[in-house]
């Protein structure tokens, strides 16, 4: 008795080769979804007329992987996203040998759905790989750089592949809104990474990396992100409970946050003596300056201490202080080199920004870089000597002594005013008309 195609055993070989003839595509599926089905059949499959055969296929352990290459490019998205979900369910489940040898086959077909303009794919290939050590490097990187934040957050927040060069770049190129945060919110974030995050203007990026107790925040980091905090009050309470806090930083803390958060600062165990004082100190200036109709100090960008005991001047913020001089012809080099000496940084930044006509962000960037030549060129744009821009290496951009650039025969700065302009240009800065 001959059997009809629907009761072959597509185990069979024989059986299974009459089956992938048959015009009813229920059939082929049954051939296309075993597990035993020979894998020349199954490639065979894999350009069937029928969506349902070809998801199948997709679906299928045993399939060559030149057959999941064909599926990744398939034109429905139900056959890419069942290609993506095969890879999700084998891949942590192999040893670094297995994994190293379907790279090798498959790197083609991973880098084609991370590239696929479904997120629904994306979203699935991102899920699979992102706590993976030996998930391929570039398709991770394209899944980190995805303009669906429900593409890259799990890679941003996870994966041991993103080396701290990547990160970087990723910030420095302006993330999809909410990547950010994703990052500073990784495991033992970098300081590297912790500065660059810090020098955005992303509110929830920094109050989750201030949050982030593994993140490696330094000192002048910290510095910068109080300058600004007094403007951002999601940044008070991690900044009160953030571990480890130096004397300047909790003096600083005391003098613009509440007053809930200031009794969470007092009642804290872990201070050092020195941040203990500071903190008493700033409490007493706050107290008699509530007792005298005054608003609490400020210290904004001011040297510890704030402005002089008694006074009843409401502290001026470092930039609307910088604008000021400046309007009244007072921004001297004799008045930044003081603020520097202080240690005024917030101060120095605004005023070489008013001077130079350049951004106050962009000075920022500038001076992080610890580049000689970068800093430089910025002392230079905003008309002030090369004795000021020698200091301004070795205090404001903490270069090594070493490394920092002199003046030429005593006073000239040592570089042409073609190169200065040109290491301005790489910030985006245009010469001046």
């Amino acid at each position: 008795m001959t059997l009809r195609p629907e009761q072959l055993d597509p185990a069979d070989y024989e059986a299974a080769k009459q089956m992938v003839r048959s015009a009813d595509p229920a059939v082929r599926r049954k051939v296309a979804e075993h597990p035993k089905t020979r894998p020349e059949l199954l490639y065979f499959l894999a350009a069937d007329a029928a969506a349902e055969v070809r998801r199948a296929i997709a679906t299928n352990a045993g399939t060559p992987r030149q057959a999941d290459l064909m599926l990744a490019k398939d034109r429905e998205v139900m056959v890419r996203s069942a290609v993506a979900q095969k890879i999700a369910r084998l891949m942590p489940e192999l040893s670094a040998n297995q994994a190293a040898q379907i790279e090798k086959l498959t790197v083609e077909c991973l880098e084609t759905l991370a590239r696929d303009q479904a997120t629904e794919v994306r979203g699935i290939l991102a899920e699979a790989l992102k706590d993976l050590p030996n998930a391929p490097h570039g398709v991770i990187n394209t899944l980190a750089r995805d303009v669906e934040l429900s593409v890259c957050s799990p890679v941003l927040l996870n994966s041991p592949i993103l080396t701290d060069e990547d990160l970087a770049d990723i910030i420095m190129k302006g993330p999809v809104s909410g990547a950010m945060s994703a990052i500073a919110s990784r495991r033992n974030v970098s300081a590297a990474v912790a500065d660059a995050i810090a020098r955005s203007d992303d509110e929830a990026a920094v109050t989750a990396l201030l949050g982030n107790a593994s993140a490696q925040v330094r000192e002048d980091t910290l510095d910068r992100i109080l300058d600004r905090a007094p403007q951002h009050e999601p940044w008070h309470a991690p900044l009160v409970r953030r571990p480890r806090l130096p004397a300047r930083a909790v003096a600083r803390l005391a003098s613009f946050v509440a007053d809930g958060l200031l009794k969470v600062l007092q009642n804290r165990e872990d201070l050092d003596p020195a941040a203990a004082r500071e903190l008493a100190e700033a409490v007493r200036q706050r107290v008699g300056k509530a007792a005298s109709g005054g608003g609490p100090v400020d210290f904004g960008g001011d040297p510890v201490g704030g402005p002089a005991a008694g006074s009843d001047k409401p502290t001026e913020r470092p930039s609307d202080r910088a604008a000021r001089l400046f309007k009244e012809g007072k921004l001297t080099e004799s008045v930044l080199e003081g603020s520097m000496v202080e240690g005024d940084r917030a101060f120095v930044l605004a005023g070489l920004s008013e001077l130079s006509q350049i951004p106050v962000a962009i000075v920022d960037r500038i001076i992080g870089t610890h580049a000689p030549r970068a800093v430089t060129a910025l002392c230079w744009r905003a008309g002030l000597t090369m004795r000021f821009a020698r200091q301004a290496q070795l205090r404001l951009a903490q270069i090594p002594p070493k490394t920092a650039l002199n003046a030429r025969d005593g006073t000239h700065y040592p570089m042409s005013d073609d190169e200065m302009r040109w290491q301005l240009e790489f910030f985006g800065v245009e010469a001046k008309a």
